[in-house]
Formats: C-alpha cells, structure tokens, sequence
C-alpha cells in the first residue's frame, strides 16, 4: 500500500507522488540537447526525487550515471589521487545499474590505478565517452565541497565540454548538478566558512568554473492542479469522496506548491486526523506543522538565520517591517534568500515563500524579541477573556490589545513601536489563539504601508488589517482596500488596526464598527481601531 512520504526519495510504486511528468519531459529536452546545467533549490524540494524520474525516464536512450556527494566526508576531497580514485569508483558503481550493467568489461575499465591527476582523468574521459553517450548525475553537490578540489574538477568538466564543442574532446553527454548552492555561492561559502582561498590566478572572486551551463528555471513548486494528481491517486485507494480540487487548492493555499509541505500536509491529515480530508482537515494539518511540530525544514531555515545576521535583518525587514524589496539578481542577499527557500519573486516583488514559512520565522522573531530588555510585558489580557463557550472574540481582543498599547506606549518608545508595532500585536495576539487557533500572513497584499493577517479560531476565520496613519486620506482608502481584499475571500466581516505615532496631543484615538458598501458585494462591516 503506498503512503505519503516525507523522508527522502519517493517512487511512484511506494509513494503517493505529484505527476511531474511534465516537468520530466522539458528537462529532457535539455539533456537531448547536450546542456551541462546545475538544480538548485531549497531544502527538501524535490531534487532528489526528480533525479530518479529523469534516470528512469533516460535509461533506455542514455547511459545514466546517478552518484551523490553526500555522506562521503572530506577524505576524498584532500588531493587529486583521491579525488579522481573515488569519482571514477562513484561512476563505476553506478554504471552496475545503467543500461551498460552487462558490459562488465566496459564498467571495470572505468577505475584505472594510474589516473593520479586531472590532466590523466580528462584524458581518460576521452576514452570512456568516445563512443557512449553518457549523462552524469551528482546529487548534493555542495555536501562536501570544502576546498578547491571540487572547484578544480568543475573546471575540468568545462574544459572539456568546450573542446567539444570544437570537435577535439569526447566527453559526458550531459552533465547535471543538483544541491542547495549554485557553484557561484558555493566559492562564497567556501570563502566565508575560511575553507577556500582563492589564489591569484583564478583572477576575479567571482567568476565560476561553470559558466557554460544553461539556464534552470523550471518552476519546481507544485500548482493546486498537480496536487490534485496526487490526491486522485490517493482518492482511487481510499475513497474518502473529498472534493480533490477544494482540498488541493486549500493544501496550496498554505503551502505554495513547496513539495516537502504539500507531502507533510496530506501525511497529516492520512496518519495523524483520521483522513479528515476537508478544509478543516487541512487547517488542522497545517496548524500542528506551525505550532507543534519541530522538522529538519524548519531548523534548517532557523539555521540559516541564526548563520548570517545580514541576512536575518533583510528577512526582518521584508516580513516584519513590510518592506517592498525589488527583485533583483545583483543582490547577494537576495540570492541567498531566494536560494534558501525564503522567499520567491511574484510580479517582480519579493515575498516570504509560502504562509509556513511566514509563521515559522515569526515565531523566531517573537522568541527573539521576548527577549529583549524593552519588551514590554503583556498583564492582565487572560484568554478566557476572549473565548466565550469556544468562539474567540476578535472585537474584545482589539479593544484589550488598544488599552495595553496605550500602557506601555511613550515617546521614547515610539522609534521602536513604528517599526516593531505589528510584533508587538503578534506577541500579544499569539498566546490568546494557540491551541485552538493559528494566523498567518497574507504576503500578497502587504507593503509598506500594510499588512493582513488571516487568523483561524475553531470554525472562524477572521481578517485584520494592520496600517500604519498617514493621514484620513489615505486611511478612507484602507478602507477601500480591505473591503477588496474581504470580497476575494468571501467575508462579510473585518478588522482595521491603525497605529498612530503623531505626538500624542494631536492623537485621536478611536473604535467603532462601521458600514462599508462596496458596488457588487452589498454592506461589509469593518471594527475599525485607531491606537
């Protein structure tokens, strides 16, 4: 019986899979056109996972060598003499199960005793390849790379596809890396770790020794369509009769296609909620994935935080402070962000990846600021104020999170307030709504000047806007602009929360409901609350 498997490689016979097919087929187009190219995700994308569908999908037209990188530690990596007797055993092994298993002769020839150098390796790549067309796989590239080895090696590689080129080198058909680092952040890694110093004449720091490969730019996140294969797959097994469309887009919602998630998701609901399979099933899976449940994705993203403080202040800023950051490929942080996981580029405008990952790293921060010395600490707010017979009262929260505001509030405080003010309502929100509850961030729609949290409660699903003043103006048209974002989520009901930092004799601050017609979707009711 196949099950939902968040652990490693997936194989259609065992696992429930997304159908990548699709995307099997243009990387084939690739490697049917000789590219040497390099897969870089995030953790746990399905790198892994597409290797051996593409091996499988070439085996009958390719010789398919699939190694990886990891677990080898660095012994290899200490010469060439090693490093050319273990790659060249790599390949031998693998070859075992390729469609060349039953040349033995062929697959003993590989290991050659007087291969001691690179200059004696390219040479016998000649030989090896004269022939055969052979496509090399090396799976976590960047597991063991720490010295200029490996760098070295990839300069051979480029070397001798460019002599191809000119019809004067045999060599790999097709040469694919795949690993969290792209080899140009991997010599920056290296440089930062202190583990690879670069010699004069490699001239600048950073050029790449694979600057001949091709472009990757597949999207490798899932949409709610190919979820859905998966969950057809699923439902001709179980027949639960859940609407297989509903729940995709539902799993997709939260998790924006990140394949680890979309599986992690729907392994919860089969194992964990009785094959709940329903919206509510969903937001039960996704709410013990951000409140309980600690894995390798969520401390690896922590990881990396903790790692580089550059990199946790620019995180800060586009999910906290709601900076809008422009793509930009000459941005080191943004690369690394993007490289990571972090965060994905829509329409141009950067945005934390996925609504996990948004609660996750606010967490972090909020532990992070418990912290801190100016903290303020939330007294007298208890949740059984807030929750009557299992409803949570969004109205009475606002009003008791305004007067706590007004307490701790002063002028010296107002620097820090402007900038850190929507954490200090998510610290105070966090602790009324765990157990029962759970928000997460809506990143398409916040900016600068916004933010909009989606907040469950049991049944309830509440909206709140957070907004910094800048004028009536320009709040009359908040109000344009939730009651938009409440009429794509098909709500009647929402919350304005507005912080206010003029000098306080010339604040006004105020709460009442208020009645928002919008042409086409009747009267909406906001609680609008002005700090």
């Amino acid at each position: 019986m196949r099950h939902f498997n968040t652990t490693g490689l997936c194989v259609p016979d065992q696992d429930y899979m997304v159908d990548i097919s699709d995307k099997i087929r243009r990387i084939t187009a690739m490697v049917d056109q000789g590219c040497y190219f390099i897969i870089n995700r995030a953790r746990q994308f399905g790198k892994t996972t597409t290797l051996n569908q593409l091996e499988r999908n070439l085996f009958h037209q390719y010789i398919c060598a699939s190694i990886s990188f990891e677990g080898i530690g660095d012994e290899p990596f200490e010469n060439p003499p090693a490093f050319c007797r273990f790659f060249m055993e790599l390949v031998q092994e693998a070859l075992r199960f390729s469609s060349a298993a039953e040349d033995t002769s062929y697959i003993e020839s590989w290991v050659d005793g007087t291969i001691t150098d690179f200059k004696r390796l390219s040479s016998h790549l000649d030989k090896m390849c004269r022939e055969r067309k052979i496509v090399i796989m090396i799976d976590e590239v960047d597991k063991t790379s720490n010295n200029r080895i490996y760098i070295h090696f990839l300069g051979v590689l480029r070397d001798k596809y460019l002599a191809r080129k000119t019809g004067k080198a045999f060599t790999f058909h097709s040469v694919i890396l795949a690993g969290v680092y792209d080899i140009k952040n991997l010599k920056l890694k290296m440089i930062h770790e202190g583990i690879y110093r670069p010699i004069a004449t490699e001239g600048k720091l950073y050029n790449s020794p694979w600057n001949i490969a091709a472009d990757f730019t597949m999207d490798m996140a899932f949409h709610a369509s190919e979820i859905a294969t998966m969950l057809n797959e699923y439902e001709e097994d179980h027949h639960t009769g859940m609407d297989i469309p509903a729940i995709a887009g539902e799993v997709y919602r939260y998790s924006r296609g990140y394949p680890f998630l979309v599986s992690r998701i729907c392994q919860l609901i089969d194992e964990r909620y009785d094959r709940e399979w329903t919206a509510e099933g969903v937001r039960k899976a996704v709410q013990y994935l951000v409140q309980q449940e600690q894995n390798t994705l969520s401390d690896d993203l922590i990881k990396n935080l903790e790692a580089s403080p550059e990199l946790y202040q620019w995180i800060y800023d586009v999910l906290i402070v709601c900076r809008v950051m422009p793509y930009s490929e000459r941005d080191p942080v943004v690369n690394w962000a993007m490289m990571f996981g972090f965060v994905v580029s829509r329409g141009g405008k950067i945005q934390i990846a996925n609504p996990i990952f948004e609660r996750w790293i606010t967490d972090y921060f909020l532990s992070k600021d418990a912290r801190r010395q100016d903290n303020k600490e939330v007294k007298g707010v208890f949740k059984y104020d807030v929750v009557k017979e299992g409803r949570f009262d969004m109205e009475l929260c606002l009003r008791r999170f305004a007067k706590h505001y007004r307490q701790i509030f002063t002028r010296k405080d107002a620097a820090f307030l402007e900038r850190h003010g929507r954490l200090v309502f998510l610290s105070f929100l966090t602790p009324l709504i765990n157990g029962e509850g759970f928000y997460y961030i809506e990143s398409e729609t916040t900016d600068a000047l916004r933010m909009d949290l989606v907040i469950s409660y049991g049944t309830e699903e509440f909206i709140i806007e957070l907004k910094t003043w800048r004028g009536e103006a320009a709040h009359g048209a908040g109000y344009e602009q939730l009651a938009e974002y409440l009429h794509r989520r098909g709500r009647k009901e929402g919350y304005l929360l507005t912080f206010d930092f003029r000098q306080k004799s010339h604040r006004n601050p105020r709460e009442a409901w208020l009645q928002v017609s919008r042409e086409g979707n009747g009267a909406l009711r906001i609680f609008d609350v002005i700090l």
